[in-house]
C-alpha cells in the first residue's frame, strides 16, 4: 500500500479519525515498510534539490594530528565561497538582512574583541553585561517602552519561548492556573506551537479575517478563565500583515490577560515606517494592554545571527521568565535565558550594529526596504495568475490563480532564487531585504517570477517543488508531514 492508496483511504475519514488510522496502519509492517521507502525517496529527491553537501569530504572522526590553522581556514573559505553567491546577488527572501561586505567585516572585528567573554560570568565580564543592558534599553525606547525591561536571547524563537513560560509561571503564581491556555492567530509563528508542547500551554487558536489579520470577535469568544496570555503579530511571518493589536489588547484587558505582540520580523523596521508616512498601525508599548514584546536585533536589526530582544512592560512578569537553583551544591546559580553560557561576542556585535547604524541608519534602510518592495507588489499582478496576499508592507506572500504555486517556486529555484513556501492557503513569500534594494534585483525578481508561471503553465505536471510543500498541500492527514520533516531533520545530520 503506497501513500497514494493510503491517502485515498483515509480521505473519507475527518482529520482526526484518519490520524489515528495512519497511526495504525504504520504498525503494520508491510504498510510500514512500503510507507518508509517512499519517505526515503522524497527525502532523497529534497536533498538533491538542496545539494545538502553531497560533494564534500566528511570528517567523522577526531584527526590524529590537528590540520593547521591555514587548512582549516581554507576549509572554511571554501564553504563560503560555495554559498554566499545566491544571497549576495539577493536571490534570498530574508536570511541575511544586511549583508555589506563592510558592515559584516565590521560585526566580525566586534565579535572578535569579546570572543571569550560570557555574560554567565558577571564577575569576569561586567562590561558584556552592560551591553546587553543596553541593548534592551535601547530596543524599549524604541517600541515606545520607557520603562520596559528585558532580556538578550539567541534569537526569536527563544524570546518567545521565555515569554510564554513568563506568562505561565506568572499565572500560576498569581491565579493557581494549573491548565494554561494561550489564544493565539492561526497566522502566529511555530515557535508559539513549540512554546505550547515544550510547557504544557494549550493553543487555542482563532481564525484571521480576508486580511490575514486576527479576528477580534474570535479572540474575544476564545478567552477562558485558564487564559494566559493573547498573542498578536507585528506582522506575521507568512503574510506580513500587522495584527489589530489595540483591539486585541483592549479585549484581553476586559478579561485581566496579557498581551504579547510578535514584532521578531518588524520590531527594527515598523518604527521607521512610521517615521516614514507609511500606515503602521499602533502595535508597541503605547498600546496600555500590550504587556511583553519580541523583536530580533539580527533581522533588520542588522546584528550577527544569534541575538534577539525581550521585552517585558514590568519586572514582576520578567522574573517569571528566570531560572534560580539555591540548593545545588555547585553553589547559588542563576540565569535569566534558557542558555546558561552565552557568547558575548554576540552581544558586543548586536551592540555595535545598533549604536553604528543608529535612527538615521535605520530610517534610510526602511526607506530603501518599502520602496523596493512598493515596486515589487505593484508588478505581481500585472503577472496573469498571480495576486497578492492581504496588504503588506515588505513581506509580500504571493498565490496563484493559475499555475501550482509550488511549481512557480520550484522554476523560480531553477532560476536561483530561494523563496518561502506557504500553506493555507498555497503561496510563496519574499521577504525585502537591504540585499534587494541593489538597482536591478526588484526587476530581475519580477521577470524571473513572470518567466517562472509561463513555464510552470507549460510544463503540466512536471517536477515538484519542495516535495513536502506538495505533499502538505493535498494530504489530509498532518501525521505524514510531520513524519517527512522528522526525515528531513534526521537528513541533515547524515554524512
Amino acid at each position: 500500500m503506497d501513500l497514494e492508496r493510503v491517502q485515498r483511504l483515509l480521505e473519507r475519514f475527518p482529520p482526526r479519525l484518519s490520524a489515528g488510522l495512519f497511526r495504525a496502519l504504520k504498525r503494520l509492517p508491510p504498510v510500514a515498510q512500503k510507507i518508509e521507502g517512499e519517505y526515503a525517496g522524497v527525502i532523497g529527491r529534497l536533498g538533491e534539490e538542496l545539494g545538502i553537501g553531497t560533494d564534500l569530504p566528511a570528517t567523522t572522526r577526531l584527526p590524529a594530528a590537528g590540520r593547521t590553522p591555514e587548512e582549516v581556514l581554507a576549509a572554511l573559505e571554501g564553504l563560503r565561497a560555495r554559498e554566499e553567491d545566491r544571497w549576495k546577488a539577493g536571490f534570498a527572501s530574508g536570511a541575511v538582512y544586511h549583508g555589506d561586505t563592510g558592515h559584516v567585516d565590521f560585526l566580525n572585528r566586534a565579535y572578535a574583541i569579546q570572543s571569550q567573554s560570557n555574560p554567565l560570568h558577571a564577575d569576569l565580564w561586567p562590561g558584556t553585561v552592560r551591553l546587553e543592558a543596553e541593548i534592551v534599553a535601547m530596543t524599549a525606547r524604541m517600541l515606545n517602552g520607557e520603562t520596559a525591561v528585558g532580556t538578550v536571547t539567541s534569537g526569536g524563537t527563544e524570546s518567545i519561548l521565555l515569554a510564554m513560560k513568563a506568562y505561565r509561571d506568572h499565572a500560576r503564581r498569581q491565579r493557581r492556573i494549573t491548565r494554561p491556555e494561550m489564544v493565539v492567530p492561526q497566522t502566529a509563528h511555530a515557535a508559539f506551537d513549540k512554546a505550547a508542547e515544550y510547557f504544557g500551554i494549550v493553543p487555542v487558536k482563532v481564525p484571521v479575517d480576508a486580511g490575514f489579520r486576527a479576528d477580534p470577535a474570535a479572540t474575544a469568544a476564545a478567552i477562558t478563565r485558564r487564559t494566559v496570555v493573547v498573542v498578536a503579530s507585528a506582522p506575521s511571518f507568512p503574510h506580513g500583515t500587522i495584527d489589530p493589536v489595540a483591539e486585541l489588547a483592549a479585549i484581553a484587558a476586559e478579561h485581566g490577560v496579557g498581551v504579547h505582540v510578535d514584532a521578531c520580523l518588524g520590531g527594527f523596521l515598523l518604527p521607521w515606517a512610521e517615521r516614514l508616512g507609511y500606515p503602521v498601525p499602533p502595535f508597541d508599548f503605547r498600546v496600555p494592554g500590550v504587556t511583553s514584546m519580541s523583536a530580533d536585533t539580527h533581522k533588520y536589526g542588522y546584528a550577527a545571527k544569534g541575538t534577539s530582544v525581550v521585552l517585558y512592560r514590568d519586572r514582576e512578569l520578567r522574573r517569571c521568565q528566570y531560572f534560580t537553583a539555591t540548593d545545588w551544591p555547585g553553589g547559588l546559580y542563576s540565569s535569566p535565558t534558557f542558555a546558561g553560557s552565552r557568547p558575548g561576542g554576540l552581544s558586543a556585535a548586536c551592540w555595535a550594529a545598533m549604536v553604528s547604524t543608529g535612527e538615521a541608519g535605520y530610517t534610510e534602510a526602511t526607506r530603501r526596504i518599502l520602496e523596493t518592495a512598493t515596486v515589487i507588489k505593484q508588478g505581481i499582478p500585472d503577472i496573469p495568475g498571480l495576486r497578492v496576499l492581504g496588504d503588506p508592507l515588505w513581506v509580500i506572500a504571493i498565490a496563484s490563480d493559475g499555475p501550482d504555486i509550488y511549481r512557480v517556486m520550484e522554476e523560480m529555484s531553477q532560476r536561483g532564487w530561494s523563496l518561502n513556501g506557504l500553506q493555507h492557503p498555497p503561496a510563496v513569500h519574499l521577504a525585502v531585504t537591504l540585499r534587494h534594494t541593489t538597482p536591478g534585483v526588484a526587476d530581475r525578481f519580477l521577470s524571473d517570477l513572470r518567466g517562472s508561471v509561463e513555464a510552470a503553465s507549460h510544463e503540466g505536471a512536471g517536477r515538484r517543488s519542495a516535495p513536502i510543500y506538495g505533499l502538505a498541500s493535498s494530504f489530509p492527514v498532518r501525521a505524514v508531514v510531520g513524519d517527512l520533516l522528522e526525515r528531513y531533520l534526521d537528513r541533515l545530520y547524515d554524512l
